[in-house]
């Protein structure tokens, strides 16, 4: 669904897109100085080929210089050269039909390959831009129905982690953060970022929020969270708006900006110590289900052919709700039983422990 004046605003972005605002994850390139040192090492043995054919056909050529008209090593390594690089000074030339094949076959196309090699670094230095530019293009153009994290502090680092531990893939998540350094950050992960405050209509053009199927809000601020709901919504009207707030009198304001879920992380965490004063194993058991991939873990899944019909209690899962249609219905709501085909189920499961990962340190100045 497009707004009226969005494809000018589209345009607008466009025009003034530049490539340090949108960083793609960067392949693995060598280093320069190897680069160069890999060149050099290419151009010696290509010279060195060369050398070793005129060597072996040394009798069907005449040097000008020499007194006998022979050819030395050093006259070799001094026309090979010559001829690589230049066009050649006519003192040192081939005579007999089988040099002058060899020059048309074998020194011609060695000539090209040199050329290339020592001009190769200046030419992939000239169409860096180009390149980029183009990636940019092809990203922008295959980009739909991705993520876009707004913020890459802890909480959207931690909602991206677990958006991975589900199965969504990097290349479907977009970062926008205003510090350029957190974009590093996550353009070194392998995600595509934006650097840019998200509460300007331009910046989430250039993540492609208009086609985005979900949004992910992670600010520092709850006033920048308010602004980039009501912009993001705005953009796109079926997206779904998830936004975390500090303050819990922030979040009808966040829900009245188009957010669908509001997540308020001062009352969650004192949630969380009061009830581990109360009842530390209980309190144990909602941390281990609010940690992702190990233990407990909450999950949505659709209802099975063979749960159809059956009591929510007869399920071999622990269900905590049921989803249907746009109700949610606990697991002793009347209403919930019997099972629908279309409803889609709340579950308590128990997931394999994965292997420890390093935790992710954000820049400092965060």
């Amino acid at each position: 669904m497009k707004l009226p004046g969005q494809d000018a605003i589209a345009r607008q972005a466009d025009e003034h897109l530049t490539t340090y605002k949108v960083k793609l994850p960067r392949r693995v390139v060598t280093h320069p100085l190897r680069q160069v040192l890999t060149r050099l090492a290419m151009a010696l043995l290509v010279l060195l080929t060369a050398m070793f054919v005129v060597y072996l056909d040394r009798d069907g050529y005449r040097d000008g210089n020499a007194e006998d008209g022979e050819v030395s090593l050093l006259a070799i390594a001094y026309y090979v050269t010559v001829s690589l690089s230049t066009t050649g000074y006519g003192d040192i030339v081939p005579v007999s039909d089988s040099a002058r094949l060899v020059n048309i076959l074998v020194i011609t196309p060695l000539r090209v390959v040199f050329l290339i090699i020592l001009v190769g670094t200046t030419l992939e230095v000239l169409t860096e831009r180009t390149r980029e530019e183009f990636r940019l293009k092809r990203w922008r153009s295959q980009l739909r129905d991705h993520t876009v994290v707004v913020g890459f502090g802890t909480k959207g680092r931690s909602a991206v982690q677990t958006l991975l531990a589900t199965g969504l893939s990097k290349d479907k998540i977009v970062v926008v953060d205003p510090n350029a350094k957190v974009v590093d950050a996550a353009t070194a992960e392998g995600f595509a970022g934006v650097v840019g405050d998200a509460t300007r209509s331009d910046v989430l053009l250039r993540a492609e929020t208009q086609k985005a199927r979900q949004i992910v809000i992670a600010t520092q601020r709850d006033d920048t969270a308010v602004l980039v709901a009501l912009t993001a919504r705005q953009m796109n009207r079926p997206a779904n708006i998830v936004a975390a707030v500090r303050e819990e009198e922030n979040a009808p304001l966040l829900r009245q900006s188009g957010a669908d879920a509001v997540i308020t992380s001062a009352s969650a965490a004192g949630r969380l110590l009061g009830l581990s004063v109360l009842s530390p194993r209980a309190g144990n058991v909602l941390e281990d289900l609010i940690q992702h991939g190990s233990g407990l873990d909450l999950i949505e899944r659709p209802v099975i052919k063979a749960e159809a019909g059956k009591s929510v209690r007869e399920t071999e899962d622990l269900v905590v709700s049921v989803v249907r249609g746009h109700r949610l219905l606990g697991y002793d709501d009347p209403l919930a039983s019997p099972l629908q085909l279309t409803d889609r189920l709340i579950t308590i499961v128990r997931v394999t422990p994965t292997p420890p990962v390093a935790p992710i340190r954000p820049p400092k100045n965060l």
